[in-house]
């Protein structure tokens, strides 16, 4: 089977996006906030602190929560990295010992950030802590059908969007993908783990987006394959399913399944029939690529080829769209922006994000 690599940026799933527009005018067109999914369990010898964050790293923000604290830098928790060009809010955690006041810490402020809640939480939060992230987006000088802009809105509210990595996955200019590529064809590794770690990420990332682009081509991005490894909605579980019948399909209809496509690693592919046949094509065209995953010992995983967008709403004023959706933790807004206007990849990959 002979599969061509899609191009950059990779296709749309529900054709030509509808509309232009500017996005990131201000932090504030651009606001997440990380959804949790628990609630502080107000004992503990941790502090858990919800901070807003306006046009500023997470990782700044952390190094600035260990100094006020008094901690190393490793000892702060958070679940991810959020936008940089931005309004963010999202949760850390730093050692406080117990019969400390957390008081003071709701009128804590630095550089571009501010605490907005304390309490009291039993442990470290990690990458991947959370549910989910709430996104309200704003753009500026809208152009286009408006009929068509809804429409579109519609149509992926029904059905989804490609749950593609966005361009900030592969570094500023796509630096993390090209360092990725000079090590897989013998060049020396970064030299910084950080670094070696994002070159790694990259590689995984472009990889399953050409499976993705490869699965559109084909018509059946958001449905099941004879021999799809089939992922559970909201979860990292899958299951095999060399024939897909009525329940499963009924079952990917309503996203509680999704279709789902390969983070390479040194295990072999758990897809089989059709649905290995086209993975096992498009990963063909990188051997390098794949090799040096393989080599650096990556684990195999699988990451859903459909991404819902769910409590999705919208409001026109004027030339402005405001939009507002949830996604699951580990997608990209832009992914979402990408069926909806021209440009949205490239404009995303200029800097806005971490």
């Amino acid at each position: 089977m002979s599969v061509e690599a899609p191009s950059t940026p990779w296709p749309t799933a529900h054709g030509p996006a509808p509309a232009r527009g500017r996005i990131r005018v201000e932090p504030e067109d651009f606001r997440v906030e990380e959804v949790l999914g628990f609630e502080p369990d107000g004992a503990g010898a941790h502090l858990l602190l919800t901070v807003e964050k306006r046009g500023a790293n997470t990782g700044w923000v952390a190094a600035a929560l260990a100094r006020a604290a008094g901690v190393h830098p490793r000892e702060i928790g958070y679940c991810g990295h959020k936008d940089r060009q931005a309004l963010a809010v999202q949760a850390f955690t730093l050692p406080l010992p117990l019969g400390r006041p957390l008081e003071p810490w709701l009128e804590h402020a630095g550089e571009g950030y501010r605490v907005i809640g304390a309490a009291r939480h039993g442990r470290k939060l990690r990458p991947g802590s959370h549910r989910a992230n709430r996104f309200t987006l704003r753009v500026r000088a809208l152009e286009g059908a408006r009929d068509a802009l809804e429409a579109r809105l519609a149509l992926i509210a029904a059905r989804g969007v490609p749950n593609y990595f966005g361009p900030q996955r592969f570094g500023r200019g796509g630096a993390n993908l090209a360092r990725a590529r000079a090590w897989a064809e013998g060049g020396a590794p970064p030299r910084e783990r950080s670094q070696r770690g994002f070159a790694l990420s990259a590689a995984r990332s472009h990889l399953f987006n050409n499976v993705l682009g490869a699965r559109i081509a084909s018509g059946d991005w958001d449905r099941l394959r004879h021999g799809e490894a089939v992922l559970l909605d909201g979860r990292r579980s899958f299951f095999a399913a060399p024939v897909i019948d009525a329940t499963l399909e009924e079952r990917c209809a309503t996203m509680d399944v999704h279709p789902s496509g390969p983070l390479p690693g040194r295990e072999p592919s758990p897809a089989t029939g059709a649905a290995l046949e086209l993975e096992s094509a498009v990963l063909a065209t990188e051997p390098a690529l794949l090799a040096l995953l393989v080599a650096e010992g990556l684990e195999h995983e699988r990451r859903s080829l459909r991404l819902p967008v769910r409590e999705l709403a919208w409001r026109l004023e004027g030339e402005e769209l405001v939009v507002s959706f949830v996604l699951p933790r580990g997608s990209f807004a832009t992914a979402v922006l990408h069926e909806l206007l021209v440009g949205a990849w490239e404009a995303a990959g200029e800097g806005g994000e971490e």
